[in-house]
C-alpha cells in the first residue's frame, strides 16, 4: 500500500550511540578546541588521513548499506542544503564547503583532516573510545559492528586522498630549494 513503511523483516538492528549531554560553553569550548586541532594538523602542506582511516570514518559515518551491506548510516548523518553533500548533525559545525564529509571532485572535505574529532567517539577518528560490553549485547552498536568486522569490510569502501594544488607544491619546492641554498651558504653539508 502506498505510504506504508516497507518492511524490515530480516535486517539487523543497530543500537545507536547517545551524545554526552555537555553544558553549552564546555560544549562550544569543545568544538573551537577541536576545529583548531584539525586545522593544525592539515598545516600548510595539506597533510592528509591515511587510506584506512578515511575508510573507517566513512564507514562510520556512511555506513555500507548503499554498497550492499547492513550497516546503516550514522543517525547524525544530515544532508547538506547542497545536493549530493552530507554534514555531521552532531558536531555542530553547520553546512557549508567545509564542513561537508566528503568532496567527489578531490578537493580537501573533513574527513581528509588528520586529526579529527567525532561527537560519538566512532572508529577512525582521534577521539576514538572502543565499545564498552553493554554495546556487544542485541542489538550491537553501530560501533562495536565496525570493530568486530573484517578488514575486509573496510578496505572495500572507496575514498579518495586530495593531492595539494599544483600551486602549492610549487612554493613548498621552492621553499625547500632556498632553506638548502642557505643551509649550504652556512656551510651545513646537507644529504638530499
Amino acid at each position: 500500500m502506498a505510504g506504508e513503511k516497507p518492511c524490515n523483516c530480516g535486517k539487523k538492528k543497530f543500537s545507536n550511540t547517545p551524545l554526552k549531554n555537555q553544558a553549552s560553553i564546555k560544549k562550544a569550548m569543545t568544538m573551537v578546541q577541536g576545529y583548531s586541532l584539525a586545522i593544525a594538523s592539515r598545516g600548510f602542506k595539506d597533510k592528509k588521513v591515511e587510506p584506512v582511516t578515511k575508510q573507517l570514518r566513512v564507514l562510520s559515518c556512511f555506513g555500507n548499506e548503499a554498497s550492499g551491506g547492513e550497516l546503516p548510516p550514522c543517525a547524525h548523518l544530515k544532508a547538506s542544503e547542497t545536493p549530493g553533500k552530507f554534514i555531521c548533525g552532531a558536531c555542530g559545525c553547520g553546512d557549508k564547503k567545509g564542513t561537508w564529509l566528503l568532496e567527489e571532485d578531490g578537493s580537501y572535505a573533513k574527513l581528509d583532516y588528520p586529526v579529527l574529532k567525532c561527537p560519538i567517539a566512532m572508529p577512525g577518528f582521534s577521539n576514538y573510545i572502543p565499545s564498552t560490553p553493554e554495546e556487544a549485547v542485541e542489538p550491537v552498536s553501530r560501533k562495536h559492528y565496525i570493530e568486530n568486522s573484517d578488514l575486509s569490510l573496510v578496505q572495500k569502501v572507496e575514498v579518495t586522498i586530495p593531492e595539494p594544488p599544483e600551486e602549492v607544491q610549487k612554493a613548498f619546492s621552492e621553499i625547500e630549494k632556498m632553506r638548502l641554498e642557505q643551509l649550504r651558504i652556512a656551510g651545513v653539508s646537507v644529504h638530499t
